[in-house]
């Protein structure tokens, strides 16, 4: 004789706080915020004692060819863009220029790098709106420079930064994960995160801490496999344990 079988109602457990994988490369629980400003002040004394004059590393020549390098780039590498960027400037590197070319005659050159096509399509639309709108010149404010077509809130504020003209900080999955993971953040959002970077990162770190956060992300703490026996923050970093756990367990 059949006999239905019960189930006990389902409940959701409760689970710690987790920060999200996708971003910080590993589950590790959230911590508490803001962080010790000592503390925070140390990390960024020995960044910058390492690397005194960070950079970005993608290649340009003018403010025009820092934002169509930096609008390439989204969804691809500095390497991958450099490589492109590197036929394309040498033809195109003024808004008059790039606009002679054509968006046909530019995607040969930006082909091997992601969602080339829209790309195209912007970087010919943002030097068309240089042209009638701004002399041909690139605004280095905010506003006109997110009114472009591809430039977004983080390629702004990473122009702005690399320029001098704004102690930004464009929090990209690098950024995202190298905060989270020393607590210097505990947002969800990379606007957030950006905000509350502002609120916690000491005044004299503020113009370089983009560039040093990237490239400790970068090259350091990756999100696969952290080199914390390398770090030079490894002992004020309150993940190291998760992180080595995470590093010997691949």
């Amino acid at each position: 004789m059949f006999r239905p079988v019960s189930r006990a109602p389902k409940h959701p457990q409760k689970r710690p706080s987790k920060r999200p994988a996708v971003m910080t490369g590993a589950p590790i629980a959230a911590l508490r915020w803001p962080p010790d400003p000592d503390r925070v002040e140390a990390i960024f004394e020995r960044l910058a004692a390492v690397m005194p004059e960070p950079k970005t590393e993608l290649d340009y020549s003018n403010p025009f060819t820092f934002v169509v390098a930096v609008a390439l780039s989204a969804q691809a590498t500095d390497v991958s863009v450099n490589k492109a960027t590197a036929g394309l400037f040498a033809v195109a590197d003024t808004p008059q220029k790039m606009l002679a070319l054509g968006e046909e005659r530019l995607i040969p050159f930006i082909a091997s790098i992601g969602l080339y096509r829209n790309k195209a399509k912007n970087v010919i639309a943002l030097s068309r709106i240089l042209l009638e709108r701004h002399g041909g010149q690139v605004p280095l404010n905010r506003a006109d420079l997110q009114a472009l077509p591809g430039v977004g809130r983080k390629t702004a504020s990473v122009v702005l930064n690399e320029l001098g003209i704004e102690p930004a900080i464009a929090v990209d999955t690098h950024v995202f994960r190298v905060s989270h993971r020393l607590g210097l953040a505990n947002a969800g959002t990379p606007d957030k995160v950006e905000d509350q970077l502002h609120r916690v990162v000491p005044e004299a770190f503020l113009p370089k801490a983009h560039h040093w956060l990237i490239l400790h992300g970068r090259y350091v703490c990756t999100a696969r496999k952290p080199n914390c026996a390398g770090c030079v923050i490894s002992d004020l970093c309150p993940s190291r344990a998760g992180l080595q756990s995470m590093g010997e367990a691949r």
